[in-house]
């Protein structure tokens, strides 16, 4: 069985970005996650829906725009 939930180092991996960059998409609510106790986890099926967004709106300025409209 597939993993259900990634920690932000595997998911960056997949996503070939930093886990910094992990951490801001979070932070900015373009990548959703979850909390079990202290641990900070993001399902492996919001990866795919984050891929989709961004090839959605690839023509305005991919995870900036998406963070923008989120935020605002």
């Amino acid at each position: 069985m597939d993993k259900l939930l990634l920690t932000p180092t595997e998911a960056a991996t997949v996503l070939g970005i930093g886990r910094s960059k992990v951490y801001e998409l979070m932070r900015a609510g373009t990548l959703a996650s979850v909390r079990i106790d202290t641990c900070r986890r993001i399902p492996a099926a919001e990866l795919e829906a984050l891929v989709v967004r961004l090839r959605r709106d690839l023509t305005t300025d991919g995870v900036d725009a998406i963070a923008a409209r989120q935020a605002s």
